[in-house]
């Protein structure tokens, strides 16, 4: 079986969900996968737009961002949309000679550009492999209306009535998750993790905001965390803001607290933690998920992760920072109220997906009737 997959730079968790899929067929010599950033095969001007231009949209105007995500929320906005029109009229070419020439029996999208791409392809020109899109985020993006593709995958089958509102057939929508890394889906105990890591065993706070660091308030969350009388550890990840490493680094301390920048130790960060503060990414989510970790919300990117926190809020996997409801208390009624924790631990055991990459891997394999009975 030959594997296409098809991502946009738009931020780390696109690729890191084809590369979980990647890592499930590693032992599999019978299954070739090829990786393709679908900005390789336009101009790099364009590509640089594209990836500048979400990183300004997110950090420097999020609520514009958001404002546009809202209007494009209204369906009659995004059928023929002119981005979608656009993305059509400026990715074909390229990606159909690569597909022609590669000639792979599937081809997975994980961002919603690289899905709009490769419909519009499969509708004027012969492409005989099946087309499956990734939704990388606990909600459905409106501009996945401009997509049409054999299967959707899913972060949850309480996605399922939105996905068919929206037009989805009910027949394409396989809800195993969002693809993680292998190693999320297994943990080792808080104590050994600690322990490996050169922590005190103790309640252990992890606050991480992404591969770019990204949140506003996150120098004054860390003061009001240090100024608490609770006996805690907090670790913080800061990813490639280099910036906000040295800010913390600098700052006067009351307590522990370990700063990295960017790591490849995030698996073993959250077995030694006892919650998670992140801004609610579809990937990250479905990472802290996995380890069964109380999530706590910060700084949503307006558009989708504002859709992700309303669904971790109405499914009590998460609490949400906010003006009334301060990241302190957050952390109070953690360490004070065991229960709390208790039925959010239950909750996200119910919705968790943490071999989704797995299934997504076996169902890739039968669907191209290359399977084989244990």
């Amino acid at each position: 079986m030959k594997v296409l997959f098809l991502s946009v730079p738009t931020g780390q968790g696109h690729h890191q969900t084809a590369k979980a899929v990647v890592e499930y067929f590693k032992s599999n010599e019978e299954v070739e996968c090829r990786f393709l950033d679908v900005m390789d095969n336009v101009s790099p001007i364009l590509a640089d737009s594209l990836q500048q231009g979400y990183l300004l949209s997110t950090k420097m105007t999020p609520h514009i961002y958001g404002r546009f995500y809202d209007l494009a929320d209204q369906r009659n906005y995004t059928k023929n949309s002119n981005v979608g029109k656009l993305i059509k009229s400026v990715l074909h070419k390229k990606l159909l000679a690569y597909i022609r020439q590669y000639d792979p029996d599937v081809i997975v999208a994980t961002h919603v550009i690289a899905a709009i791409a490769i419909t519009h392809l499969c509708r004027k020109y012969p492409v005989r492999a099946k087309t499956i899109a990734i939704v990388t985020d606990y909600t459905i993006h409106p501009f996945w209306e401009d997509a049409d593709v054999d299967y959707y995958i899913t972060a949850s089958e309480l996605l399922t009535f939105q996905a068919i509102k929206k037009g989805i057939p009910e027949n394409k929508i396989k809800p195993f998750g969002i693809p993680i890394q292998p190693h999320f889906s297994y943990k080792i105990s808080q104590k050994e993790a600690r322990s490996k890591l050169g922590l005190e065993d103790r309640f252990t706070i992890l606050l991480m905001m992404g591969s770019m660091g990204y949140g506003h308030n996150i120098l004054s969350t860390i003061r009001n965390l240090d100024r608490m009388s609770e006996d805690f550890q907090l670790i913080t990840v800061c990813g490639n803001n280099k910036k906000l490493k040295a800010r913390i680094d600098a700052m006067i301390k009351r307590k522990n607290i370990i700063n990295y920048g960017y790591t490849n130790e995030v698996s073993m960060l959250m077995d030694a933690a006892d919650c998670i503060i992140t801004k609610p990414g579809g990937l990250s989510t479905s990472e802290a998920m996995a380890k069964e970790l109380p999530i706590i919300m910060l700084d949503p990117i307006p558009g989708q992760e504002d859709r992700n926190k309303e669904f971790m809020l109405n499914n009590g996997i998460a609490l949400c920072v906010s003006p009334t409801f301060p990241i302190t208390e957050a952390i109070y009624q953690l360490l004070h109220c065991d229960y709390k924790a208790k039925a959010m631990k239950q909750n996200i055991k119910n919705i968790a997906k943490p071999n989704a990459a797995a299934s997504l891997g076996e169902f890739m394999l039968e669907l191209t009737g290359e399977s084989k009975p244990l």
